[in-house]
């Protein structure tokens, strides 16, 4: 199995960081890096074993036939990375096209509940 993130994935990583930081959410700016360090490895290290569920149709626009699982961060904020899955030489691919998180993505989830 391998997990791949998208060029624009890393990138966007690499900025929270930074936007966590400035925005306060974070005292030091270690401490916002370390936080963003720990949701790249969740991602890449535990989504082939989480429970994930397919995405609404709403997320179509990231690829066909999108599923997302949940990371859990504190009590306030879970992200949630969207992927397609596929096997390519004989390989499970996860591929990671967007990531967001509860403040973002929830009115999008649960629309229709």
């Amino acid at each position: 199995m391998q997990v791949i993130l998208l060029p624009e994935i890393l990138e966007y990583l690499e900025n929270l960081a930074v936007i966590l930081y400035e925005k306060g959410y974070f005292t030091f700016e270690e401490t916002a890096s370390k936080y963003m360090l720990e949701l790249y490895d969740d991602i890449v290290l535990t989504l082939p074993e989480k429970r994930h569920r397919p995405a609404p149709k709403y997320y179509d626009k990231y690829g066909k036939g999108m599923h997302y699982a949940a990371f859990p961060k504190n009590r306030r904020t879970t992200w949630y990375a969207f992927f397609i899955k596929y096997e390519a030489n004989g390989e499970l691919i996860y591929l990671v096209r967007y990531i967001g998180n509860n403040h973002t993505e929830a009115h999008h989830l649960y629309e229709g509940y």
